[in-house]
């Protein structure tokens, strides 16, 4: 069975790496150029590098789906990009909106045999059959086989007892120069890239968790980097247990759709 997963940020990955340990053959779509903070859990950096490793799996950029199908035969998962004629070519048994847009961006139910959204914006039994939760707290990984997971609260996720002030967001819109790398220690007010030429600096000690990669063009607001306080520098290297519990909801989603007509 296949299952393309739109989308291959950190969230995705988990996905995908989950989806292909219960037996799918995993394809993920992704824009031309990415713009994923983090980075070393992401399969989109394939995109980039030509190909890219999570978790001892290896994923390599297709340009077309008949690449990706040659690539699929090799047992590694394609990164296609973009999407293009995904759907009518490889005719998915399972899709996947992992993509973490907070909205919709136009998925439709009818267009796998089993369509799951992830996170706000999607209804299940309107444009998806089942629904996830991604918003961080005891419903993490819920899943929804009518209704809407909860609306974005924008915050991101408290790691270490600190929340907004661990992200560095751009100032105003240009191209993005990063300092520092994935994994790299830092302080409070150290500089770890700039935008339009105004540097950015580390809002707190730790170490850093995600950053987008030198020369993405961003809006002002965009994340642009992420510290984590808790000053180990294997974390940046391993995937979240968030995006793990989301992957594990999209499990849960399959399993509760197999005992359902959809």
């Amino acid at each position: 069975m296949i299952a393309l997963v739109r989308g291959a940020g950190d969230v995705a990955t988990a996905v995908a790496l989950r989806l292909r340990k219960e037996g799918f053959s995993v394809v993920c779509t992704e824009l031309p150029h990415p713009t994923c903070l983090r980075r070393a859990v992401a399969l989109a950096e394939a995109v980039y590098e030509g190909s890219w490793e999570v978790e001892g799996v290896r994923a390599v950029l297709a340009r077309t789906p008949e690449e990706a199908e040659d690539i699929l035969a090799a047992g590694e998962i394609p990164i296609l990009a973009p999407e293009g004629e995904a759907l009518g070519v490889l005719k998915p048994d399972l899709l996947v909106d992992a993509r973490m847009a907070k909205r919709n961006l136009g998925t439709r139910i009818e267009e796998a045999p089993l369509v799951i959204g992830l996170g706000p914006g999607f209804s299940a039994g309107v444009d998806c059959h089942a629904a996830v939760e991604t918003l961080n707290g005891p419903d993490l990984g819920r899943v929804y086989l009518s209704g809407s997971p909860l609306p974005p609260t924008h915050e991101p996720c408290r790691i270490g007892g600190v929340s907004s002030e661990r992200v560095v967001r751009a100032p105003r819109a240009g191209a993005f120069w990063g300092f520092r790398r994935i994994g790299e220690l830092v302080e409070a007010g150290t500089p770890v890239g700039g935008v339009a030429g105004e540097p950015l600096y580390a809002p707190c000690p730790g170490v850093v968790r995600g950053i987008l990669r030198s020369g993405i063009e961003v809006r002002p607001g965009v994340k642009a980097v992420e510290i984590d306080p808790r000053i180990d520098r294997n974390i940046p290297f391993r995937v979240a247990e968030r995006a793990w519990r989301i992957a594990g909801g999209v499990i849960s989603a399959l399993e509760l759709l197999a005992g359902k007509e959809v």
